[in-house]
């Protein structure tokens, strides 16, 4: 309807009122009497449009003015359903989209040089590579720049183009400032937020408040150009760019947000402890170049700093309630450290998001599942539309931002304009059913694409997705080491956990002052806390140290740290030290083997018992392989002659439990006479002989 139509209506309409039917229990009191605007008449219109409610019928009422109308405060239009007013959200995206003009319009792009390309494209789910040419134009001089990366406009055809530049897609070409750069990088790097995407569409699955992606990525060849330089290829998005946390633990308080955080945490706990992506930078929740730290730390480009990454964002993360829907756990920290993030605490209270509470609960893969993250991760976004109970998969779009993940040229756009809005409303759903179908149908992938072979693998990974997750903090580790014990799926009493290696990180970063100030001292009871919590986690280095520590014996880790008199403990310490000999620390079995050899440093409960002492000297004088973290100790304190003698005496003599037996001291003593003599020992080899025949010679006398 015609602008001057509507104002006629209003001429009209200036002498009546719309009577609305009350019944007999209503009061005047009940009458909410209200302007009636423009905008009112307009949304009549619109929903009559729609099936929704039509005008009022002139024959089937009473008109008292339309000036104002009579609205019953307990006869509320009853709410639109909720088809109706999702297709007015999308009308309106679109409409807004036509009117919307090429921001780069006033750049003239479309008057360069048309130049050929190579356009590489990584699918994550399958780790495939695929090559197609485009047509693209390229502005000659950067318009930005990063600390490493320059930015350039440009426009590329879609496929269904013919030399329609206008309505040509605007991109963005990145290209590394420094010339040396490998070219491998730029693959690194396309890999790295591709990946990153999946883990946007698994965390889009449980239903935040509020969906996130992650930009496609490409990279862009210049075949026309001598050398064929690459470029990074992204859609231009406009908006406010932010950076919510970095690699590195910081988290930007002046623009603090929910959803960043909780995804990287989620993508922590999700994947076992394995990775994490961290660098939440963008416009809104459109995330561009993230980083992934992985518990190796070998593969994601220098940006991944494996677990001391991890470990400087949980140092930093406060969960929200995002987190508590998603069943996330908190990482422990310190009493000081949580008083000291009150400040982060309050920011993050303040946060607008508001969580639905129709979360799904959290599920991890274990054993052979964690191997390849790309593969668990395919397979469970496979697996996200069926239930344990069903007997077929029910496939369904959770979010629009799984649009994302197909690319825009593998389907019709209807023009620039339109392509610029899907960066934000993406486009009506039919249209993301058929880019559905036409990427499934892409030659490049072949008859693994087919819907059979979908079906088959959400059958094979169905046991996959009903497991849980690992949690963040530590007695879940705990209860997770003793379940694998108990299935005997591992003997190694050490060893194998990322959390504790985190935890270990962060008792070495307190030590480097990582989290004070240049002429601060940094906090002694954090640095302790997180080295506790390492061992109980079963890391070896953290549980000699902590051991080290009860019993008053120097100590690599927190050097200047020494513990009180009243909180040593001696059978703790005893106990962890145990724990590491049993794991193949040389250095470990030593120190029992000594303690039950002397009495010194024994716990109350024990006594001098010189069968167990003979039992870790032998122990580590047979033990040349590596301990169960990979660690191999060649250079102990103690040469392995006089050990051997010091077991030779110990049979040669008898007592504290250990029967006495002269014809083995007489071995024993021969043995490291033989290894006094390789070691240029000459006199105290000599020595050793003489007292093996003396051995001997006692057995002959029996």
């Amino acid at each position: 309807m015609s602008e001057g139509s509507l104002q006629k209506i209003m001429a009209n309409s200036t002498v009546k009122m719309v009577l609305v039917e009350r019944s007999m229990s209503e009061c005047s009191d009940d009458i909410d009497i209200r302007p009636l605007e423009l905008a009112d008449l307009q949304r009549r219109l619109s929903e009559s449009e729609d099936g929704g409610h039509m005008l009022p019928n002139e024959s089937g009422n009473r008109f008292f003015s339309a000036v104002f109308g009579m609205v019953s405060k307990k006869k509320k239009d009853r709410p639109l359903r909720k088809e109706v007013l999702a297709k007015m959200r999308w009308k309106n995206a679109i409409m807004k989209a036509r009117n919307l003009g090429d921001p780069w319009e006033k750049f003239h792009l479309d008057t360069y040089k048309t130049e050929r390309a190579k356009r590489h494209r990584y699918n994550a789910k399958r780790q495939r590579w695929v090559v197609d040419e485009v047509a693209v134009k390229m502005e000659e001089q950067p318009f930005n720049h990063g600390a490493m990366r320059e930015c350039y406009r440009l426009k590329k055809l879609s496929n269904f183009q013919k030399d329609d530049w206008v309505r040509a897609h605007n991109y963005v070409g990145k290209r590394y400032m420094d010339e040396d750069t490998p070219r491998s990088t730029y693959f690194e790097d396309v890999r790295l937020q591709m990946d990153a995407k999946l883990w946007g569409e698994e965390f889009n699955r449980h239903n935040p408040p509020k969906k996130v992606d992650i930009f496609q990525m490409a990279v862009l060849e210049m075949i026309d150009r001598e050398g064929s330089p690459l470029y990074h290829l992204e859609h231009f998005i406009e908006g406010n760019y932010v950076k919510y946390n970095s690699n590195s633990g910081f988290v930007k308080s002046d623009a603090i947000r929910m959803t960043p955080q909780a995804f990287s945490h989620f993508t922590f706990e999700r994947s076992g402890h394995s990775m994490i992506v961290v660098d939440i930078q963008g416009v809104g929740d459109l995330y561009t170049d993230p980083q992934i730290h992985t518990s190796r730390g070998d593969d994601y480009g220098d940006g991944n700093l494996g677990t001391r990454g991890m470990a400087l964002f949980l140092h930093s993360h406060r969960c929200n309630s995002i987190c508590q829907s998603l069943c996330l756990t908190p990482f422990d920290l310190a009493p000081s450290e949580l008083e000291a993030s009150k400040k982060v605490a309050d920011l993050l209270a303040s946060a607008k998001t508001i969580v639905r509470g129709t979360e799904e609960m959290v599920v991890t893969p274990i054993g052979d599942e964690t191997k390849s993250i790309q593969e668990y991760l395919r397979t469970r976004s496979l697996s996200s539309g069926y239930a344990s109970g069903d007997d077929k998969p029910r496939i369904k779009l959770t979010s629009i931002s799984s649009v994302e993940s197909y690319e825009s040229d593998d389907y019709p756009m209807l023009s620039e304009s339109e392509d610029s809005a899907i960066n934000s409303a993406k486009r009506d759903m039919d249209m993301v059913e058929r880019g559905r179908q036409r990427y499934d149908s892409m030659s490049d992938f072949g008859s693994e694409s087919s819907t059979a072979s979908k079906e088959n693998e959400l059958f094979n990974f169905k046991d996959m997705v009903q497991r849980r997750s690992r949690p963040s903090h530590v007695l879940g580790e705990i209860e997770h080491r003793k379940m694998l014990e108990e299935l005997e799926e591992t003997k190694s009493k050490t060893g194998g956990s990322i959390l504790g290696q985190i935890h270990l990180d962060l008792a070495k970063y307190h030590e480097l002052n990582r989290f004070v100030e240049e002429s601060e001292t940094y906090d002694h009871e954090a640095a302790l806390y997180h080295l506790n919590q390492s061992a109980k986690c079963g890391i070896l280095e953290a549980i000699i140290t902590v051991a080290y520590l009860h019993m008053g014996l120097p100590h690599n880790i927190l050097p200047d740290i020494e513990l009180d008199e009243d909180e040593k403990d001696m059978d703790v310490g005893f106990n962890y030290l145990l724990q590491a000999a049993e794991a193949n620390d040389r250095g470990a079995m030593l120190h029992i083997a000594k303690m039950y050899d002397t009495g010194y440093g024994l716990p109350e409960y024990r006594t001098v018992d010189w069968k167990q002492a003979v039992f870790w000297y032998e122990r580590a004088i047979n033990t040349n392989t590596e301990d169960e973290e990979g660690n191999f100790d060649a250079t102990m304190d103690d040469p392995q002659y006089q050990l051997i003698s010091r077991v030779a005496t110990m049979y040669w003599q008898g007592g504290n439990g250990l029967v006495k037996d002269p014809n083995k001291a007489g071995e024993q003593f021969s043995w490291a006479a033989e290894l006094a003599t390789e070691a240029m020992k000459g006199k105290l080899a000599s020595k050793y002989y003489m007292q093996a025949e003396e051995a001997w010679a006692e057995c002959e006398e029996e």
